[in-house]
Formats: structure tokens, C-alpha cells, sequence
């Protein structure tokens, strides 16, 4: 990932109903979600998520998929792997102790089976 690439993607997610739009999807990968569901989800009127969508899917950060008479959309889950490693690249000038926390929050949320909205809400009921 370059430094334009990653612009972009921030640029993308420094919007409030996009950052919804696009951790609402990771929330739901990898089956996705219908535009619809999505839009109804976040009480966002369709053309203003259309909108939105695009914004995310130009940054790289979601797909869309067709699927009959629905386009289905789901996080690139690889991009945003490229975006924290770009940010982590140096991470904390080669002494990699001091980034531990912050690599140990990254690690995947999910045991193996487990859906990641499951694991996000019994992540959260942990740290209350």
C-alpha cells in the first residue's frame, strides 16, 4: 500500500455514516449485506447511502456483488490489513515491545467457527 492509497482510505472512513457503513459490514463478513439492509440498518435514505458506498468502494474498502436482483457488499477485509500494516510498518522506531499492546489488540478477533459479530459482543461485554 502507498501513501495515496491510504489517503484514501481514511479519507473514506472520516465520515461518520461511512465508518458505520463499513464496520457494519465487518460485522458482517463474510456473508455481507444487501444495500437495502444496510441503508435500513443505519436509517440512512438510499441515495445518500449509494453515495457513500462508492466513496468506500473506490477507497477499496468494500465490493459489491450481484446476486439475483440484490448487489450484496462486504468489507475487503485484506485492504484494511494493508492499511494497519502500512500504519505499523515502523511501528514504534524497531522496538517491537513497545507496540506490543497495540499488535495484541490486532489479533484476530474471531476463534475459528465463530461469527464476528458473536465475538465483537462478547469482546464488549468483557471490557464492561
Amino acid at each position: 500500500m502507498d501513501s495515496d492509497q491510504a489517503l484514501s482510505a481514511f479519507a473514506a472512513l472520516s465520515q461518520s455514516t461511512r465508518l458505520d457503513v463499513f464496520r457494519l459490514l465487518v460485522a458482517h463478513e463474510p456473508e455481507g449485506l444487501a444495500a437495502g439492509e444496510v441503508a435500513r440498518r443505519l436509517d440512512v435514505p438510499h441515495n445518500t447511502l449509494s453515495s457513500h458506498l462508492g466513496i468506500l468502494a473506490r477507497a477499496g474498502l468494500i465490493v459489491a456483488e450481484r446476486q439475483s436482483r440484490l448487489i450484496i457488499y462486504r468489507a475487503r477485509l485484506e485492504a484494511v490489513r494493508h492499511l494497519a500494516s502500512f500504519i505499523l510498518k515502523d511501528c514504534c522506531g524497531g522496538k517491537p515491545e513497545i507496540c506490543a499492546p497495540l499488535i495484541a489488540d490486532l489479533q484476530p478477533c474471531c476463534p475459528a467457527g465463530v461469527h464476528p459479530a458473536e465475538a465483537n459482543a462478547a469482546k464488549e461485554a468483557r471490557h464492561v
